[in-house]
């Protein structure tokens, strides 16, 4: 009897469990709707008083509970597409290519982060509890930033992204409510330029960190450059 993932590289199918393992203990240690390991292992802004060192790294395996589609989606890409890359790359490199590109996630958001608030208080880290300001908009953003957690695999996915387009332009991908197959080439940049552009336009009810999606596809852009990976003729 075949098991489940049997073929799957060995990071991509450790990457699966890690993250699957991180989703049910958040469920399962919740307490009345509050999730602390979303508190614990998420990631907060360098100067809020909630950000731990070990952020940098568990973030990239926490997921919102709230949204069952959220781990869904980063699994199945990592999946689909860690597995051809870690093939490609080999173990070692693959997964300092999937966590160099979530900390190149986390460093762009961080950065963006820090512009907001030096606009707003002329500094990039205050007493955010004792900050004052008779602008409401100007407060509601320092209290996202300070006290929103970020998480998610997604910035490390866009990496892989970034990765697989570079690598098989060629390839035709199947996106929901699109009925006929895109090359790669194509909906992988359409895919960045939309999230550069949600990044900035900064809709209201926008949760989403666009940014660490951006920075984990320019991580991954310049690693496969730095790298000179290229794919074999017969892969």
């Amino acid at each position: 009897m075949r098991l489940p993932f049997a073929n799957t590289p060995t990071v991509v199918k450790n990457l699966l469990i890690i993250n699957i393992i991180f989703y049910i203990a958040t469920l399962v240690f919740s307490k009345g709707g509050a999730y602390p390991m979303v508190e614990y292992f998420g990631v907060f802004y360098f100067d809020s008083p909630n950000f731990r060192i070990w952020q940098i790294i568990t973030y990239m395996f926490m997921h919102s509970p709230v949204s069952f589609a959220h781990i869904l989606f980063n699994m199945f890409a990592l999946y689909t597409f860690g597995s051809q890359l870690e093939y490609l790359f080999g173990a070692k490199r693959f997964l300092n290519f999937y966590l160099i590109t979530g900390l190149g996630a986390l460093a762009l958001q961080m950065a963006i982060q820090a512009i907001e608030v030096y606009g707003i208080a002329g500094s990039i880290t205050i007493d955010v509890a004792s900050y004052t300001s008779t602008n409401p908009d100007h407060l509601r953003t320092l209290q996202e930033i300070y006290y929103g957690p970020m998480l998610g695999a997604s910035g490390a996915i866009f990496g892989l992204l970034t990765a697989f387009g570079l690598l098989f332009p060629n390839a035709e991908l199947f996106i929901m409510f699109i009925p006929v197959p895109i090359k790669a080439k194509y909906i992988i940049p359409v895919y960045i330029v939309i999230e550069l552009f949600l990044g900035v336009a900064q809709f209201s009810g926008d949760s989403v960190a666009h940014f660490a999606h951006l920075g984990g596809a320019l991580f991954g852009f310049i690693l496969m450059k730095v790298w000179r990976i290229r794919k074999p003729w017969d892969f």
